[in-house]
């Protein structure tokens, strides 16, 4: 009877602790949405000024995204609709205010304000608080111990480097020039770029390109990258995701830590590899006798003022993040080149032969050569114009901002840069959606807003690394454009589709020929 009563006692106290606890969370979760609620009243005030798209009351924006190929011409339609900016909504909580103008561009990207604290911090988990999110101090220390690695006496030798990764991929591609079909050509830029920053900023040839699995595009860190960007997208659409311990218990949270420690697992071993090569005297004395370190080695021997060099983790992060951003980007960028080019052959000509008659008879890029191909060059950023790697970018601002024409929003709005926008935007280009690389003529760049053409960004954040992607960039495309005919397949046309980078939903197809085979 005693044993019952104090079993009956011990339930009625755990009874009560439980309810207790289901009082206290539905408390906080009243409370957690009064507080967003109050936090969505705020931003509706601070941009009453700006009217955007009508949204939905729950989702925002988002379902007017349909992932479809088209949701990146939906963005410059709403801006012929709203000049210079307007609101943007990812559900019921989180506005952005999206700018697609020159003058209002130039206002944020001339400050070092930070990336905004919702979709950057879901990069966090995958590339840490490297350059591309790190903020105040601890930015502008790592950015001022890194610039060394982008002189052009580093970049130099890279350009060696860059031409035998792609003479890798040309010889590939023979077979596909034998044959009448178009072949998807993103996934073998990716491997090829890949390739080319292993050896370049890592000393390191993984023969990636050539291995086995790398024909079909199935090697693991760039699967990883393709799925990372994927789910960094899904969760910044789906509202519910924007809670780390829902996306975390979700079953996207899974594959999302997954592919994490694939990537992580890359560099890591990357970074391990090259320590212990470190310790060996002889290496060390080798590295330190070079003239040029390469990008790892000036990330282990940084030191600033005070002789403190990076902490593991800020080397991994540094590491993740130019990984990602120097195979990546840049495959994008050489993709719809070769894209744009395929589907204007008589750029493509001039190009060709521009390019033959710098080479003089040889096969491959050297440094000299790079600044011998002005109309390529010319090509290239009306490409990057047309389709921007990076389509967009935002900031948080941490104090009240005024544009250009006296419209202010608060500390704390989330600024957002539609690049493809500015990019197209057709009070600024004239027919902005035609193929004309002689928008980059000295002459007429000269008449334009220099923010009116930001593929990799601008001001004090700009893209540290953007040398390293444009010398890539004109060594890939000259000696394609050398060896083979690039043709567009018109029954597989290109659908735009942001992941962090601009791809395509159904693959970039082109059918190339041999340049000597030319009727």
């Amino acid at each position: 009877m005693e044993l019952f009563e104090t079993l009956k006692k011990v339930t009625l106290d755990s009874y009560r602790i439980h309810h207790l606890v289901a009082i206290f969370s539905l408390v906080y979760v009243i409370l957690k949405i009064y507080k967003l609620i109050v936090k969505r009243n705020e931003w509706i005030r601070a941009l009453e000024t700006f009217p955007g798209p009508p949204k939905h009351w729950l989702f925002g924006h988002v379902r007017e995204f349909k992932q479809d190929g088209n949701d990146m011409y939906k963005v410059v339609k709403w801006g012929e609709s709203y000049p210079l900016a307007y609101q943007m909504w990812f559900g019921p909580f989180v506005s952005f205010l999206n700018i697609h103008h020159p003058d209002y561009v130039k206002t944020i990207l001339a400050t070092t304000e930070p990336k905004d604290d919702l979709s950057y911090r879901f990069l966090i988990p995958w590339i840490g608080d490297g350059l591309l999110v790190s903020e105040g101090q601890k930015w502008f220390r790592h950015r001022r111990l890194l610039t060394p690695g982008f002189h052009y006496d580093v970049l130099k030798p890279y350009v060696k480097m860059m031409a035998d990764s792609a003479k890798t991929m040309l010889d590939k591609w023979e077979t596909h020039s034998k044959s009448d079909e178009s072949f998807e050509l993103f996934e073998h830029v990716s491997l090829m770029t890949l390739d080319s920053i292993m050896k370049c900023a890592f000393s390191s040839n993984t023969n990636c390109q050539t291995v086995r699995g790398g024909e079909s595009g199935t090697n693991s860190y760039i699967k990883a990258v393709y799925e990372l960007s994927d789910l960094v997208n899904v969760r910044l659409r789906t509202f519910p995701y924007h809670s780390k311990w829902i996306f975390q218990l979700s079953p996207h949270g899974y594959k999302y830590r997954k592919a994490c420690n694939v990537a992580h697992s890359h560099t890591e071993e990357i970074i391990r590899k090259r320590k212990e090569a470190l310790k060996d005297e002889k290496e060390l004395g080798r590295i330190q006798a070079k003239r040029n370190l390469d990008f790892l080695d000036i990330l282990l021997c940084a030191r600033d003022e005070d002789q403190q060099g990076l902490s593991d983790e800020a080397i991994r992060a540094e590491v993740d993040t130019f990984m990602f951003e120097g195979h990546d980007t840049t495959a994008s960028g050489i993709s719809w080149t070769l894209y744009s080019l395929a589907c204007n052959p008589e750029h493509q000509q001039i190009c060709r032969d521009e390019v033959i008659g710098a080479l003089e008879g040889r096969d491959t890029m050297e440094w000299e050569d790079l600044s011998k191909i002005p109309y390529t060059t010319m090509c290239i950023k009306e490409s990057l114009r047309l389709y921007p790697p990076v389509p967009g970018m935002s900031r948080k601002i941490t104090k009240p901002m005024t544009f250009f024409d006296g419209r202010t929003v608060p500390e704390g709005c989330l600024v957002g840069t539609s690049i493809f926008g500015i990019h197209r935007n057709a009070t600024v280009w004239e027919n902005p959606n035609a193929f004309d690389p002689l928008r980059f003529l000295p002459k007429n760049s000269a008449k334009r807003s220099p923010h009116a053409f930001v593929p990799f960004s601008a001001g004090p954040r700009n893209c540290i690394g953007q040398n390293f992607a444009m010398n890539e960039m004109k060594v890939v495309v000259a000696q394609t454009l050398k060896r083979y005919q690039l043709t567009e397949d018109p029954m597989k046309k290109p659908k735009m589709i942001p992941r962090l980078v601009l791809r395509s939903l159904n693959g970039i197809h082109v059918k190339i020929k041999p340049v000597d085979l030319e009727p």
